[in-house]
């Protein structure tokens, strides 16, 4: 089964602060949806979202129009926020949820049994490069997180629900892993002697490129790092370090198990 955002409107946003804010903006970039086709439910949304032109925070019988709710709240007031809009949401609804580690049937038992899907984003969804991790034991559920995504994401679709749990740690936190790799780059470069401002555009400008080139070379990261690592030279010498025993490989491992095991605590 295959939709598009026109097909599966109106959308009704649960939430609507940075994740959900940035499928917003992607969506908007993308020129893909009508704000006007937007039901927003947020007691604080930013300037960008009440600007928008959507129907922002409505009397709950506008709620009962929307035939897909995007659920983006903190995980730790879903519940909540679901009882209180559950009520008014038309029967036939489907709930597509981006709060990380509630279970798929918790979610379907507060909306009151509805269809619903789970979603694992980042957010370069904002700018039509994100990515997005789905499972959904329904087929009208998942044709409709497929096409509430596919826009503004790569897709990757996920066989059990127990497997979102390794996708938040691999791809819905990863982005911050990069950040922090970059900075800690920064600061080894400036304790080298050079200036900030010059370490800081060499190691930018430097992971913006490398990673394009993985994108768009089709080649796997160990070849692109071959390609790049002349024998007896200074790539070689650094990635001694990196790849030592106890080095990059042994560090991620150790922080994606971290990820996994906070994902599987919340999920209680």
């Amino acid at each position: 089964m295959t939709l598009d955002l026109q097909s599966i409107g109106p959308i009704a946003f649960l939430g609507a602060g940075r994740m959900g804010g940035a499928l917003i903006e992607g969506w908007m970039r993308a020129g893909v949806l009508d704000p006007k086709s937007l039901i927003i439910v947020d007691p604080h949304p930013s300037q960008a979202i009440a600007a928008l032109g959507a129907r922002l925070n409505p009397p709950s019988i506008i709620l009962g129009e929307a035939r897909t709710l995007l659920l983006a709240v903190k995980p730790q007031i879903w519940r909540a926020a679901a009882a209180e809009i559950a009520p008014h949401l038309a029967p036939d609804a489907v709930i597509v949820s981006i709060a990380a580690g509630v279970p798929i049937t918790d979610i379907a038992a507060a909306f009151g049994g509805r269809r619903t899907a789970r979603v694992m984003p980042t957010t370069a969804v904002a700018i039509g490069k994100g990515v997005a991790s789905i499972y959904a034991p329904d087929e009208e559920a998942h044709a409709r997180a497929h096409a509430l995504f596919k826009p503004v994401a790569s897709v990757v679709d996920l066989s059990q629900e127990s497997q979102m749990h390794a996708a938040t740690a691999v791809s819905g936190s990863a982005p911050a892993y990069l950040y922090a790799f970059i900075e800690a780059l920064e600061a080894a470069g400036t304790r080298q002697g050079l200036s900030e401002k010059a370490s800081r555009r060499l190691a930018r400008a430097t992971i913006a490129g490398a990673s394009a080139l993985l994108e768009l070379s089709g080649e796997e990261p160990a070849e692109l790092r071959r390609q790049v690592t002349s024998p007896g030279g200074t790539t070689q010498a650094a990635l001694e370090v990196l790849m030592s025993k106890d080095g990059l490989g042994a560090l991620m491992d150790r922080a994606v198990a971290a990820a996994v095991n906070r994902s599987k605590d919340l999920a209680g």
